[in-house]
């Protein structure tokens, strides 16, 4: 296995001159034939696998990471760049009501379809049955809290959590509370593309923006075509990574696009990062 040095000299000095998020952003985005694995999503759907684009691409994200982009399964911690232990997506939804909600599936990179699909899907069940889990509880508790005192108990997790790199098991919050990354679809609320936020109280280094799939003209085998394309864009945290980073990311995000058998079964373990 290769040994990568999350620690370069330029990652020391990105950590240092960066603040997290206000000028650390790096965008970008892509377009994405979505016809084949539409296609796809739509036989599995038909064999009573109810699973989504938005799961897929969770999926996939994981595994990129796991075999094309470990540096994107980082964060700072002080001056330098730490290794999270797994590798964690959380997924936003939308529950009953038009709540904003989110699901973390944990060892994303090492799961099938199915298991990310029943995660998801019995995590949205819950929730509108009012079974809310720990996120969810603790949002509601910090909504509660009066201002101003609300900010400052945000500013204190922030430090311990966040700056000091504290655990608060009692309330279940850590520097890993976010996951290694954030999947939203905003194209299913109306939304032809967008770019998400770095949250300032989350050490999340990559957030995936889905947009709406469209009708486009497109050159397949040298001829125009009608094919369902996707807008994709991610919004990537420049103190751990490059633009060539993103780059490795949305090949690899295109290949299992293109091959989602290979989403069916476990990865190979020869290929683990963590």
């Amino acid at each position: 296995m290769e040994q990568i040095d999350y620690n370069s000299d330029w990652r020391k000095v990105a950590s240092t001159i960066y603040k997290k998020p206000t000028d650390s952003k790096i965008y970008g985005m892509v377009e994405l034939d979505v016809t084949d694995i539409e296609k796809y999503i739509a036989k599995k759907r038909k064999e009573g696998l109810k699973t989504t684009l938005t799961y897929i691409i969770t999926l996939i994200i994981g595994r990129a990471i796991r075999n094309e982009v470990p540096e994107l399964n980082t964060f700072v911690k002080g001056s330098k760049i730490a290794q999270r232990k797994q590798v964690d997506g959380v997924v936003s939804v939308l529950l009953a009501g038009g709540e904003m909600g989110s699901v973390k599936v944990e060892n994303a990179d090492q799961r099938t379809i199915q298991e990310v699909t029943d995660e998801i899907a019995e995590h949205i069940r819950q929730s509108r049955k009012g079974n809310e889990r720990d996120e969810m509880q603790s949002k509601n508790m910090l909504a509660r809290v009066p201002w101003p005192f609300r900010k400052w108990l945000f500013r204190l997790y922030r430090v311990l959590t966040i700056d000091w790199g504290i655990s608060l098991p009692g309330i279940g919050l850590d520097s890993n509370s976010f996951g290694s990354y954030v999947v939203s679809n905003i194209g299913t609320v109306g939304l032809d593309t967008g770019y998400g936020s770095l949250l300032p109280s989350s050490n999340v280094s990559l957030v995936m923006i889905l947009g709406s799939v469209q009708n486009k003209p497109a050159v397949v085998n040298g001829e125009i075509v009608s094919r369902r394309i996707m807008l994709l864009s991610a919004t990537l945290d420049h103190r751990v990574v490059d633009g060539s980073h993103g780059g490795r990311l949305f090949r690899h995000i295109k290949y299992l696009l293109k091959n989602p058998h290979l989403l069916e079964e476990k990865p190979d373990e020869n290929l683990a990062k963590f």
